[in-house]
């Protein structure tokens, strides 16, 4: 690994910073001068002063360089930085000061000039750094790096504004039970410079390096600390891997707002959720377009007590609906995000319904007294097992209910209907991905078969939501509580993921853009849910992350494929040609043309066989209806 100093050398900001340093040295003389004895020195002993400029000048280059001042961030000055800037002047001065006065006695030169020096050279180098933390911050804060009582020595993973406001709240909390050792960044550009004092010394990749240096010095840090808030998810992982390997364990801070709004008032480093590693880069959205398309609008949600249902009156009622209408069949869900909607917008009118989305009259009537201009269609079954072992149930749920909004959506004059679907539509190989193929065909039927005013429907499809009722990571942890084992079902078995309120975010852009104009009727809008991941690695990942050893202190036991599992899924049909959006993360998957009259008297009939209780007749039309279903292709 390259010495940080070697590396500095490299950089761009740190030469102008040494040279900004030695340029205010040079001035900083002549200006004592003039300010001491004003323009008449400048005819009397101009050549002494050139001579001392230019000495002075070099015995700072040295001091300076000799004491690394150029290595500070000008961005996260602090008094550390002052206090090393006085030090350096100080001794710059004092050894002026003993050559002058050998070479010359000093005695052209008043004896106070020094003094004066010593002064502008401190406001040369530390007015321009103050300035600029202040330009750059609006604020300023002095903070000195309190001793106190032994505390465990940490890492600091990211060299930007979460490291220098963690060692801010450090300074200010005196019962904090962490102390810096050093920082790594995610690049070398910071690399040998210091924030507040505290050293960069090396990058991601020198983890190992770093540690063993640090070791070397028997300061070996225990714990790594995550600063950043957008650090991909793999290298999290990475991150998570080698620190165990180096015997540390990984935490992350409280959210930057926190720190800068006061909430963190004791300094608690958080455990790292497995949201952080299978993150991906923040997707710029175009939140305008959302805003324009929900505010002061009537908004109807189904299933607004469920996982994705419940996030999505959260982020809608942030966008300014004129009024909200949850549907939720189950009454404590219901209740539970009406309470805290009540609280998150008190002055937003709404209305909590229970209903049956299969009960056709009882929509027509909601519909007609809410009079929604936006429907976001999220009730469904959604467990695949369950959804297998109760077809009917799914069948009536899925997909003659998803009818029923519909059609109450066209008969009531909704703007735009939101169908949420999920990647297991694409080559069915259980019910409840057929269910879901099978409502997606309704809808995109219907947005074909759109006249000009009516309803415009848009069908949003994506993978699994991390923590969503049946997923897989509540399994983990409630398995992770009782003592292991942790059980994945095939070591091959793989999966999509995102979070939950990404994908919401994800819902309102794709929405966003659905209801603009007729060029994309017919189309789904896929989310793009990055890289798929391992459930086995999944699983070894949140044990790592509750301090354990996978195989040592908790075994994984491979329980074997569940009725209608695939090992792997997809988010595009053959058929569905990719299509890229103007926003990245949301792609368009071309439309399968349906006749919307053959598949209204396919989901009737679907209706009056389910109704009867007839199972083998159900499947039978659910594979006539929906021809790519294929249960043998499940994992077996």
């Amino acid at each position: 690994m390259m010495p940080p100093s070697q590396r500095l050398l490299r950089s761009p900001r740190a030469y102008f910073a040494y040279g900004h340093d030695i340029t205010m040295a040079t001035v900083s003389f002549v200006l004592a001068v003039y300010l001491r004895m004003g323009n008449a020195a400048f005819d009397h002993i101009g050549d002494m002063i050139v001579q001392g400029a230019v000495a002075f000048a070099v015995i700072a280059a040295c001091v300076f360089w000799f004491m690394r001042l150029y290595q500070g961030v000008w961005r996260y000055a602090s008094m550390n930085d002052l206090v090393a800037i006085a030090k350096a002047a100080s001794l710059v001065v004092l050894i002026f000061l003993t050559i002058m006065f050998a070479w010359t006695r000093l005695e052209e030169l008043p004896r106070s000039i020094p003094f004066i020096n010593w002064l502008v050279l401190m406001a040369l180098l530390g007015g321009p750094r103050v300035l600029y933390r202040l330009i750059k911050d609006r604020h300023f804060e002095l903070r000195m790096e309190r001793e106190g009582r032994p505390r465990i020595p940490v890492l600091l993973a990211g060299a930007g504004d979460g490291a220098e406001l963690f060692i801010r709240a450090l300074g200010r909390d005196p019962e904090a039970n962490y102390r810096i050792v050093g920082i790594i960044a995610e690049h070398g550009g910071r690399v040998g410079r210091n924030i507040q004092g505290f050293p960069v010394l090396g990058t991601f990749d020198d983890l190992a390096d770093v540690t063993g240096a640090l070791k070397s010095r028997n300061d070996a840090p225990q714990r790594l600390i995550l600063t950043r808030d957008d650090v991909d998810g793999p290298v999290a992982r990475r991150l998570l891997d080698e620190a165990g390997k180096l015997g540390m364990s990984m935490a992350r801070l409280p959210r930057l707002t926190d720190f800068k709004s006061g909430e963190a008032k004791r300094l608690e480093v958080r455990p790292i959720a497995i949201e952080d590693l299978l993150g991906r880069p923040q997707t710029k959205l175009d939140r305008n377009a959302m805003a324009r398309l929900i505010a002061g609008r009537r908004v109807l949600i189904t299933g607004a007590g469920g996982s994705i249902g419940s996030e999505l009156v959260r982020q809608l009622s942030d966008l300014g609906p004129s009024e909200i209408t949850l549907l939720d069949a189950s009454e404590y869900n219901l209740y539970s995000i009406d309470l805290e909607l009540s609280r998150r917008h008190p002055d937003l009118a709404r209305n909590a319904v229970i209903a049956d989305i299969r009960d056709a009259d009882r929509l027509s009537r909601i519909f007609g007294k809410a009079e929604p201009e936006l429907v976001f269609h999220a009730a469904a079954l959604k467990h695949v097992p369950l959804v297998e072992s109760n077809p009917i149930e799914g069948l009536l749920t899925n997909v003659v209910g998803t009818r029923r909004v519909a059609d109450a959506c066209r008969a009531h004059g909704v703007n735009v209907m939101v169908q949420i679907s999920t990647d297991k539509a694409v080559n069915p190989t259980n019910v409840m991905g057929a269910t879901k193929r099978l409502a997606e065909n309704y809808c995109q039927a219907l947005d074909l078969d759109r006249k000009e005013g009516g309803t415009h429907f848009v069908t949003v499809r994506f993978g699994n939501v991390l923590g969503s009722t049946g997923s897989v990571v509540p399994l983990f942890t409630k398995q992770l509580q009782a003592g292991g084992p942790i059980t994945v079902t095939h070591p091959d078995m793989t999966r999509y993921f995102m979070t939950i309120p990404e994908a919401v975010e994800l819902i309102l852009q794709a929405s966003a853009m659905g209801s603009d104009g007729h060029e994309e009727a017919g189309k789904i809008f896929v989310l793009d849910m990055g890289e798929p991941v391992k459930i086995v690695d999944l699983a070894n990942q949140m044990i790592r992350l509750a301090g354990l050893e996978p195989g040592k202190d908790i075994e994984v036991a491979f329980t074997g494929p569940r009725p209608g599992e695939k090992l792997f899924e997809e988010v595009f049909h053959g058929a569905e040609p990719p299509m890229p959006t103007e926003h990245p993360g949301v792609l368009l998957a071309a439309p399968r043309n349906s006749d919307a009259a053959a598949l209204r008297n396919g989901i009737d009939r679907m209706a009056a066989i389910c109704r009867e209780g007839n199972t083998a007749g159900a499947l039978t039309l659910l594979r006539e209806l929906v021809p790519e279903y294929s249960p043998e292709s499940a994992a077996s």
